[in-house]
């Protein structure tokens, strides 16, 4: 790790503020019209109540959009030619990856912190163990995202990378069993994709892996899922930068 680089790179990113406040303020919003302002919000749900169990996936939710964008900007800087600038340097490719995950990661602990923060104001009851687990869960998990960011930034030449990746993020959180409880073949599908591990992971403290149909995931499974998907995206990302540095 370069702390000079990952510290400029992480200041850059805090100056953004109108991409900061959307990461932050949107995730929190869906949980206050899908979790506290429900009618059931106070239903027992796990060790918990329903507010808590909407709260978790929407933290997890803010936390990889933030990991996402960090990586996906990697688009406009090779567009500004930054990418070249890179290549000269005697950084190599997993260490730039590995810086850029970094921060990618650190800002992910703003949305998580905020969502949770307005959990503990509007009801979201469960005990100490869960949020600090789930929240920690949220919170690592989502660097997974950002390998998925940097490897579309790197695979595409032009912004549209950024809009490409957040679109998907809405069909992965789907199928990731976050926004609605999947069953049958749809819940089968899910649990082959990228998000449904972190999710399932982040409110393992929660529920203990039982879903709304009354199944059970066994642990391993999500591991499992987070582990696979992390190497293919983290693979993708170093391979895409060499052969950008290389074509440059």
């Amino acid at each position: 790790m370069n702390p000079v680089f990952t510290l400029i790179d992480l200041r850059r990113h805090l100056r953004d503020v109108a991409t900061l406040s959307f990461t932050i303020l949107l995730p929190g919003a869906l949980y206050l019209v899908f979790g506290s302002a429900q009618p059931a919000s106070d239903e027992p749900v796990g060790s918990g109540n329903v507010a808590t169990y909407v709260m978790i996936p929407m933290a997890l939710y803010g936390a990889v959009v933030a990991t996402m964008t960090v990586g996906g900007s990697v688009a406009l800087e090779r567009f500004q030619g930054w990418g070249r600038q890179l290549a000269l340097t005697p950084l190599r490719p997993v260490q730039i990856i590995g810086m850029k995950a970094a921060v990618a990661v650190l800002l992910a602990t703003l949305p998580v912190a905020f969502v949770f923060l307005l959990g503990a104001v509007t009801g979201a009851q469960a005990p100490p163990r869960v949020w600090v687990l789930s929240a920690l869960a949220c919170w690592a998990g989502s660097i997974v995202f950002a390998f998925f960011g940097l490897a579309v930034g790197l695979a595409f030449r032009t912004e549209a990378a950024l809009g490409a990746a957040g679109g998907s993020l809405v069909v992965l959180g789907f199928f990731g069993n976050m926004f609605v409880p999947l069953s049958g073949v749809m819940l089968e599908i899910g649990r082959f994709t990228p998000m449904y591990g972190i999710a399932a992971l982040a409110r393992w403290p929660l529920t203990d892996g039982f879903l709304t149909n009354g199944q059970q995931d066994p642990l391993w499974l999500p591991l499992v899922n987070v582990g696979v998907w992390s190497f293919v995206f983290a693979a993708a990302a170093v391979a895409l930068f060499r052969w950008s540095a290389a074509a440059r």
